[in-house]
């Protein structure tokens, strides 16, 4: 009597195994690229439909070509911005800025949601690539649990009294969506640094777990 486990594979259970791991790896080389296509268009969309009509009609570029060039309202976003940066640089503009935020933080609302906006675009734009430092690994939510997190800073006054020792604070992002998460402080010597970067663990953490990083990029 033959044993079952040393017989061949069917043709056709080895064609769809086939076929299976095609579409798959297909999936997964094809999904990215399409989404991303896909929000830089809606992207692109949304800055046109808001500032493509604010260009005059003589100057508008859909006037002298058949069809509408996609983008114009990017440009005129990024000119928009750095002339309002370059006109912020003097007195007469910091005043002007200072005099609409005072107005703004006073309205109902609207006033707490620019002003946690404007600390996070601040905080983003003054620390750069120094905004994730290092990789580590951190006990939450409980003592021989482990969680991935990023040191943001070293934490000096009434948190580092609090907590002892040299402080930082760490986040934990949640998975999938490593945009939201919890911002934790520790002593220093109660992390442990991972030897990896900072890209690799955001893809450690968007994976929930499924990639390891360092092997496969060995591998």
């Amino acid at each position: 009597m033959s044993d079952p486990l040393l017989e061949e594979p069917k043709p056709s259970k080895s064609i769809m195994r086939t076929l299976r791991n095609s579409f798959l790896t297909g999936l997964v080389v094809t999904g990215p690229i399409g989404i991303t296509i896909l929000l830089i268009t809606w992207f692109i969309g949304l800055l046109d439909s808001w500032f493509t009509p604010l260009i005059p009609s003589q100057f508008q570029p859909s006037e002298y070509l058949p069809f509408d060039v996609p983008g114009i309202g990017v440009i005129l976003a990024l000119i928009i911005v750095f002339i309002v940066g370059a006109l912020t640089t003097n007195f007469f503009g910091r005043s002007l800025v200072k005099f609409g935020e005072n107005l703004i933080s006073q309205t109902p609302i609207a006033g707490t949601i620019y002003n946690a906006l404007r600390q996070i675009f601040k905080a983003a734009v003054e620390n750069g690539q120094r905004s994730f430092s290092q990789v580590v690994l951190v006990e939450y939510p409980r003592k021989e649990c482990w969680a991935v997190g990023f040191i943001t800073n070293d934490i000096e006054g009434q948190i580092a009294d609090i907590v002892g020792d040299e402080t930082v604070s760490v986040f934990v992002p949640t998975t999938p969506n490593p945009t939201s998460g919890f911002l934790l402080f520790y002593a220093r010597k109660d992390v442990r640094v991972l030897d990896m970067s900072i890209e690799e663990g955001a893809r450690l953490v968007i994976s929930a777990g499924m990639t390891n990083t360092i092997e496969e990029d060995e591998a």
